[in-house]
């Protein structure tokens, strides 16, 4: 018996290591380092007390649902451009694809990449499948998270954030 119960204490353990616990509004969010589909390296300290940030984490990239809500970001993004915020989308596809993505769609923001799945893990996105949930994360520009959208439109994404950011009392852009 207490060996079933040492193996069921090491596979819990195990498990709380690679599935994060998700964020939840309030939480500090993670200080994430990743590469993006322009070929810079995006970190949220570059942000922290001067804007805030949306990642829009999505499962793979040239798949028929990522392919709809990325086009919609940058169709609808003349609504999220309104606001003084930096934006993007997030997977865990290595960086060539979400560059060979982002300009096959030829969209106006970064796609950033997490291959090592790190800050998939820290934001708590991870699926039992090795990817990204289809969560967007609205990060003020203290680094809190301030929502979590955990029901994305694949359809509306742009119109969507852009509501979130007016209700989040996020800043106009100037």
């Amino acid at each position: 018996m207490k060996k079933i119960i040492s193996l069921f204490a090491a596979l819990a353990a195990v498990t709380s290591l690679t599935f994060a616990e998700p964020l939840k509004v309030g939480d500090d969010a993670p200080d994430f380092e990743m590469k993006g589909s322009d070929g810079k390296t995006y970190k949220l300290s570059d942000f922290k007390g001067k804007k805030p940030v949306v990642i829009a984490w999505f499962p793979k990239a040239f798949t028929p649902g990522c392919t709809k809500e990325c086009k919609a970001m940058t169709e609808q993004g003349g609504d999220i451009k309104k606001y003084d915020v930096a934006y993007f989308t997030a997977s865990v596809d290595d960086a060539e694809q979400n560059k060979k993505f982002a300009e096959s769609l030829s969209l106006d923001y970064p796609i950033l990449s997490d291959p090592t799945k790190e800050n998939a893990k820290k934001f708590g996105v991870l699926n039992d499948r090795g990817m990204a949930n289809r969560w967007t994360f609205y990060i003020d520009k203290n680094g809190k998270i301030a929502h979590v959208d955990q029901k994305v439109s694949t359809d509306n994404h742009g119109k969507d954030i852009a509501a979130k950011l007016k209700e989040l009392n996020v800043d106009a852009r100037k």
